[in-house]
Formats: structure tokens, C-alpha cells, sequence
């Protein structure tokens, strides 16, 4: 084996793991195979003369792609990875390739939707750090700042990916417990526990967005809401509790592209209302983190 054979069968061996960290840089199967293949081409040309942590040297390398690609998706004011279309949410049998399913699902809907709002350099050493323990002596350079700096970009994304909930400790608990029941059953069709989750009374209203022509806006009774949510059982199973304006709700995010979101209001141990948002215009401000751990 030759030297240049030897540099891509060592390469090789690290594919998988660049591409994990490309992929929660990047939110893209895709682009993340892009960005895997170009650390690749710069690896050729430079070689690995002299460096002893090949895995640590070949992430920071990835890493520096990353951040070219997320800088230029700003400056070109491109589109956000985190939108996607109803009509194409709606195909049958959903949009999502099996592997980047299984990928989003690996790193979490609601994280990949919250990293997508973080500034190119704060997701990038947040990913590096706290994701993939990279020190930040070794960030710094990447980032083109400072240890000390980097720390700061770090924790200023940790902030923004837990969020700041809007109820106490005890209350937080309970919701989600509901929430997560709400989710599990409306994925798997369970009528009796939603109705068991849903207030009486609950209420379920939606944005035109969000719902397909001519059907209703609003909905009202813990049956009624009930009895439709398993139409929508696509949906729910490309969602992921998340905190939403600081409590306990639903992202739907196909692939981790913010599609919609459910904003529920837990009283007494039951949902009471449930707001379906999909205008892309009020999901760009509204507030959301990926919550627990």
C-alpha cells in the first residue's frame, strides 16, 4: 500500500465519525457528505506529517468546512435548512430518507431546530464542545478566537439550546409527563389515552398553514381533537417534545426542518389548548429550545 493509499484507508476510518460531526453542524445528510468529502481533499493535500491525535486533527478539519458553508449560507441570506414545504411534508409515506431519519432521530428533532438559530460560530464550537468534547484550545483556532472567547460562544448556545422554562420545577415535570403521553399517542393512534390527556373542553386551533384547505381552523372537545389527531400520525412521528415560549410543547421537524409547532397549554394534569403554528413568519420568532437533556 502506498502512501497515498495508506492516508485514505486512514481516512476511512474516521468517515462515520466526521460525518456525525457534520451533520449536527450542518442539519443535512447531504451537505454533511459534502463537507466530509472536501475535509477529504484538503487531508490529501496537506497530509498528516506530524499529527499525532489523527481523529481530534481530521475533526477540527471538518469543523473548519462547516463553518465556511454555514457563513456562506448567512451571507447569501439562503434559505433556512430548518423550512420545508406542506406540500412535500404531506407525500405519502412522509419525505424522509430512512438514513437521515434515523440520523435526526440519533441527535434529536428539537436540537438539530434549535442549533440551525445559533450564529455559524456559536454552533460550531456549542457541536465541537458539548457534543463531541473537543477542548477549547483546540476550538479556538477553528473559530478564529480565543479560548476564552470560544467558551463563550459555547455556553451562549448551551443557554439558548435548554431555554429558560416558564413554569417551576414540580409543574415542568408533569407537563411533560402529559406532553409525552400527547405525543405517544398521537402517534400511534391511541384515541382513549388522548382523550384521557385532553381537557373536556380542550381547544384546537390552527394557522392556514398549517391545516389543508377547507379543513376547520378550530376544533373543539377532547373527542373531536382526538378523532382527528390520527390523521396528522405522519406528522407525529416526526415530532419531538421540545420547550416552546418556555413550556413543554411539540416541533414537527421532518429530517430536523421545523415544519410546525404545537403549542399546548397543560392545567390540572390535561391539556386544555392546543395551538398548531406553521406560518413561517411567526416560527421564525417564536421562541423554542430542545429543553431536557
Amino acid at each position: 500500500m502506498n502512501g497515498h493509499e495508506s492516508l485514505a484507508a486512514r481516512f476511512e476510518a474516521h468517515r462515520d465519525h466526521l460525518r456525525g460531526v457534520a451533520y449536527r453542524m450542518l442539519g443535512s445528510l447531504d451537505d454533511a457528505d459534502d463537507a466530509v468529502q472536501a475535509a477529504w481533499l484538503r487531508v490529501d493535500r496537506a497530509g498528516v506529517d506530524g499529527v499525532e491525535n489523527l481523529a481530534g486533527w481530521l475533526t477540527t478539519v471538518v469543523a473548519r468546512v462547516c463553518l465556511d458553508v454555514l457563513r456562506i449560507r448567512r451571507t447569501r441570506g439562503e434559505e433556512s435548512l430548518t423550512s420545508i414545504p406542506e406540500a412535500v411534508l404531506e407525500r405519502p409515506g412522509g419525505i424522509e430518507p430512512e438514513q437521515e431519519a434515523v440520523l435526526a432521530e440519533s441527535v434529536g428533532r428539537a436540537l438539530l431546530v434549535v442549533l440551525d438559530r445559533l450564529t455559524p460560530a456559536e454552533r460550531v464550537a456549542f457541536v465541537l464542545h458539548d457534543l463531541f468534547a473537543v477542548p477549547f484550545a483546540e476550538i479556538a483556532p477553528v473559530v478564529g478566537r480565543s479560548s476564552v472567547a470560544s467558551k463563550k460562544l459555547a455556553s451562549r448556545a448551551r443557554d439558548r439550546v435548554r431555554g429558560v422554562a416558564a413554569v417551576d420545577e414540580a409543574d415542568l415535570a408533569e407537563h411533560y409527563g402529559v406532553v409525552d403521553a400527547f405525543l405517544a399517542a398521537a402517534r400511534g393512534g391511541d384515541l382513549d389515552t388522548l382523550v384521557r390527556v385532553l381537557a373536556p373542553d380542550v381547544v384546537r386551533q390552527a394557522d392556514r398553514f398549517a391545516v389543508p384547505d377547507g379543513a376547520a381552523r378550530d376544533v373543539r372537545g377532547a373527542r373531536a381533537v382526538a378523532e382527528e389527531t390520527p390523521v396528522f400520525a405522519h406528522r407525529a412521528r416526526m415530532g419531538e417534545v421540545a420547550l416552546v415560549d418556555g413550556r413543554p410543547g411539540i416541533v414537527i421537524a421532518p429530517s430536523g426542518r421545523l415544519f410546525a409547532v404545537l403549542r399546548l397549554t397543560v392545567e390540572t394534569g390535561r391539556i386544555t389548548r392546543i395551538e398548531v403554528i406553521a406560518d413561517p413568519t411567526h416560527l421564525a420568532e417564536l421562541p423554542l429550545a430542545a429543553g431536557r437533556p
